[in-house]
């Protein structure tokens, strides 16, 4: 198991350092046994399973067996796996976790193989029962592999299917991180994933949409920068839902803490801005929105966005020709009832 050890983190750095080496480790199939030995669980009946020996791929063990004593020699292992300590144990998932990681980041290909081996449920239960490094590694492979699937609808479409166990099992911890965690970098790291997926979010969804919000007023500004960018992509043009999506960020009285987030730092400012502007344009009739004088905030933003970001003017211009729609339309509604006797 120290051999394995060894093995799982020499791939890390060849992933990491070396491009061509990653994928030809996807085309060794190196990513099963990986799966394979994080869990501890062989995966008999996958359909993607290719006719191999573990130790052949990964050079874990000298010995080859053929498959007809492929089974035998899986319990074999399994035996000497129980007889190791459980740190040792623990450093082998660690370090494959890792492997995982580093084998995702950029590869679609590779992350596609992650989740035809099961491994989205692997690491959304290792993500809930772990801490430390080795929850860290696994939420980071989560991250490195919804990245691929936000830019690759078919990896999308497949792995991340609403009916799918294992994606709904990983949301649930994606979620359960956002919500409970007190580790900025695993909340911006979960926070990260789910805006990755917004495309596969139905409109009903609005348990993935609530705890975003709920951070926005988050007191680390990195925590609260990455909810507003999250939010950004379930509300943008690009989603077809942005309407629908919208509508639920002001419901969860999203509008106050993201009116503060404009009084932050440069980055905090921009996204933020950009936020609050597809939300005017996607829901301008909100009474939020004029409530927190949203359109006399985009005009002054109007005045001075031109100079420091040029390619949001448009965007600014275009959420207060919405809001002034719906102001001209209601002002003489009100002027009427006001003067009702």
């Amino acid at each position: 198991m120290r051999v394995q050890i060894r093995v799982a983190n020499l791939v890390s750095r060849m992933a990491e350092h070396d491009n061509v080496a990653k994928e030809e480790f996807a085309r060794e199939n190196a990513i099963r046994p990986l799966v394979t030995l994080l869990s501890f669980e062989p995966f008999m009946d996958d359909p993607y399973q290719k006719p191999q020996s573990i130790h052949s791929i990964v050079q874990i063990s000298k010995e080859k067996e053929m498959n007809s004593n492929h089974r035998s020699h899986l319990s074999q292992h399994r035996k000497e796996r129980e007889n190791e300590t459980v740190e040792v144990k623990h450093e082998l998932k660690t370090s494959c976790a890792e492997a995982l990681w580093k084998l995702a980041k950029g590869s679609v290909s590779n992350s596609r193989r992650i989740t035809e081996t099961r491994g989205l449920l692997c690491l959304a239960k290792l993500i809930e029962k772990e801490k430390g490094e080795l929850q860290f590694n696994c939420l980071m492979a989560l991250m490195e592999i919804t990245a691929e699937a936000e830019s690759n609808a078919d990896l999308r479409r497949a792995a991340f299917k609403t009916n799918s166990p294992a994606a709904k099992a990983a949301v649930d911890q994606l979620l359960n991180i956002v919500n409970d965690s007190d580790n900025p970098s695993l909340q911006i790291a979960a926070i990260k994933s789910i805006g990755s997926l917004a495309h596969t979010f139905p409109a009903r969804e609005t348990r993935v949409i609530s705890p975003l919000v709920k951070q926005l007023g988050h007191r680390n500004q990195d925590v609260a920068t990455e909810a507003t960018i999250s939010l950004v992509k379930f509300a943008c043009p690009e989603n077809f839902l942005c309407m629908e999506h919208s509508k639920t960020v002001i419901e969860f009285n999203g509008v106050p803490p993201l009116m503060k987030l404009l009084r932050g730092g440069e980055r905090t400012q921009l996204h933020g801005l950009v936020l609050l502007c597809y939300l005017a344009i996607n829901v301008g009739n909100s009474e939020a929105l004029e409530q927190a004088r949203v359109l006399n905030v985009l005009e002054g933003a109007e005045r001075t966005v031109a100079a420091q970001y040029p390619e949001l003017k448009e965007l600014v211009s275009k959420a207060i020709y919405h809001l002034n729609l719906y102001h001209a339309g209601a002002l003489p509604h009100r002027q009427s009832y006001n003067n009702t006797p």
